[in-house]
């Protein structure tokens, strides 16, 4: 799957993460819901850090449609909000 962190670019990420990803989202949401900005400032790097180490890069002239799009490290919790669905920022 691809995958954009905003601002920094695409990733290709094999679906067999999406399990270990979905746990660090799950937090996230939890921090959002309760207003925990530290944790939730802590779990979303440690989630930007994990597609980073899990996922390839991809070129930066590749045009690929992006299957999930997280916001960048500097997103605020009103920010991250905006982008949330009802299954937090990676569905499943």
């Amino acid at each position: 799957m691809i995958v954009r962190i905003m601002g920094e670019g695409q990733l290709e990420v094999a679906e067999s993460h999406l399990t270990e990803l979905n746990k660090l989202d799950d937090e996230l949401l939890a921090e959002m819901e309760s207003g925990d900005s530290p944790g939730f400032r802590r779990t979303l790097h440690a989630l930007l850090g994990k597609v980073r180490e899990l996922g390839e890069p991809l070129p930066d002239d590749s045009l690929e449609p992006s299957e999930l799009i997280l916001p960048a490290p500097d997103a605020t919790l009103e920010d991250v909000r905006e982008l949330l669905g009802d299954d937090g920022l990676i569905p499943g």
